[in-house]
C-alpha cells in the first residue's frame, strides 16, 4: 500500500503543491494525511494516525525531507524506525537518492543514510538560521524603538468609578468591559494594580 504525507507549517499555508505532486504520483486521496503544524518533531495528529496504518512492504513519500521534519536528530531516528523496525520503504520525490525501493545493498544503503543525514543537518540548520534572523531583527527594531505587541491602552479615567459599580453588582463584568473598553485579561491587570494602589493609600 502506498501512502503520502504532507506538512504545512501553519493553517495560512497551501499545500497545493506538495498534494499535487502525491496525487500525480497516484496516490489516492485517502491515502493522504497532512499535518498543519510545526516540524520540530513527530508529535503530530495525523502522522501518528499514518504511523499506526503503515505495515511493512508499505510505502511512504513526502515531496520533501523538510516536510517530514525539521530535527536533525529526530528525522533519523524517525528514518530508521520505518525503514528498519516497520520495513516501511521511503520515498522522497525531490531528491531520488532518498528511495529506498533501490539500492538496497550495502553501498545503495550507505548513500541513501550518508544523503539523509546530510539534507536534515541542513533543514535544521536552515530552521536555526531563520530564528537567529528573527530574533536579531527583533532585537535591532527593538533598538530603533520599534514596540511589539498590542499597543497600550491607558486606564480610563472612570475606571475606579466602574470597578466599584461592578462590586457592588450594579453592573454586569460584561457592561464593566464594554464601559472601559478593555479586554478580559487587561481589564483583570488593571484591577490588581488598582487594589494594589488602595492597599498603599
Amino acid at each position: 500500500m502506498t501512502y503520502g504525507y504532507i506538512r504545512v507549517s501553519s493553517t495560512d499555508q497551501n499545500e497545493a503543491r506538495q498534494l499535487a505532486a502525491l496525487r500525480d504520483r497516484g496516490i489516492p486521496r485517502g491515502k493522504i494525511y497532512t499535518d498543519r503544524q510545526s516540524g520540530k518533531d513527530f508529535q503530530r495528529p495525523q502522522y501518528q494516525r499514518l504511523l499506526k496504518r503503515l505495515r511493512p512492504g508499505d510505502l511512504l513519500c513526502v515531496l520533501s525531507i523538510d516536510r517530514l521534519g525539521r530535527n536533525y536528530g529526530e528525522i533519523l531516528e524517525q528514518w530508521r524506525t520505518l525503514t528498519k523496525e516497520m520495513l516501511v520503504d521511503v520515498c522522497v520525490f525531490d531528491m531520488p537518492l532518498l528511495d529506498t525501493r533501490s539500492g538496497k545493498d550495502l553501498m545503495g544503503t550507505f548513500i541513501a543514510d550518508l544523503t539523509l543525514q546530510i539534507l536534515s543537518f541542513v533543514a535544521q540548520k536552515e530552521r536555526e538560521n531563520i530564528h537567529q534572523r528573527q530574533a536579531e531583527g527583533i532585537a535591532e527594531a527593538k533598538k530603533r524603538g520599534v514596540r511589539f505587541g498590542r499597543p497600550y491602552l491607558p486606564t480610563p479615567e472612570n475606571f475606579s468609578i466602574v470597578v466599584s459599580q461592578w462590586e457592588s453588582g450594579l453592573i454586569s463584568f460584561e457592561d464593566a468591559l464594554e464601559t472601559t473598553g478593555l479586554s478580559y485579561g487587561t481589564f483583570y491587570r488593571r484591577l490588581r494594580a488598582h487594589r494594589d494602589d488602595v492597599q498603599t493609600t
